[in-house]
């Protein structure tokens, strides 16, 4: 529900698809989560590409979470079964808290829409140096049901009763206290 009183806050939000077969041209999923960030009047901070690289996932990743122009990160592809699927074994490791809850809602969302077909993603979240992450499948279904159902509504200041914006401020409390980010 929103609460119409508070105003809108952009968050700029960095889109990486993780693929080695997609470029931008034909990335669709990519370009589904762009669409909608920029329809809900955030910024689309960067964009890019990586292969389905554990080393290259994590610097990409790493390096938006240590840039200030960026807020959250969005990851589509590479939460499957196959050999190739590694995006959750690079991020997972530097995740500073993780957001189990991400993946149990995503779940419950795609279920309505392909049935037992969910359990097939990987798909998950959690928080590196004071950056939100999302890792999502890469299927621009996956990439709406996720935006739609979950990250519009927390990236809206307006959402209430809560909403990932009013807490941003506060997540690298523990760096302030001597905590060590993520490397």
């Amino acid at each position: 529900m929103a609460n119409e009183s508070r105003p809108f806050v952009p968050v700029r939000i960095a889109v990486l698809t993780v693929s080695d077969t997609r470029s931008l041209a034909d990335d669709k999923s990519g370009q589904t989560l762009a669409d909608r960030i920029v329809e809900a009047g955030h910024v689309l901070a960067a964009r890019d590409i990586v292969t389905d690289d554990r080393e290259k996932i994590r610097e990409k990743v790493l390096a938006w979470s240590k840039d200030e122009a960026v807020d959250v990160v969005i990851t589509t592809g590479g939460t499957g079964f196959t050999g190739r699927d590694v995006t959750p074994e690079a991020l997972e490791p530097i995740f500073e808290k993780r957001m189990d809850g991400f993946s149990e809602v995503f779940h419950r969302i795609s279920y309505d829409k392909i049935g037992t077909s969910t359990i097939q993603s990987r798909a998950t979240g959690g928080v590196v140096n004071a950056t939100f992450v999302f890792v999502l499948p890469g299927s621009p279904g996956a990439c709406k049901d996720a935006w739609d159902g979950i990250i519009k509504a927390q990236l809206d200041y307006r959402h209430m009763p809560c909403n990932f914006v009013e807490i941003m401020p506060r997540l690298d409390e523990h760096l302030r206290r001597g905590g060590k980010p993520a490397s």
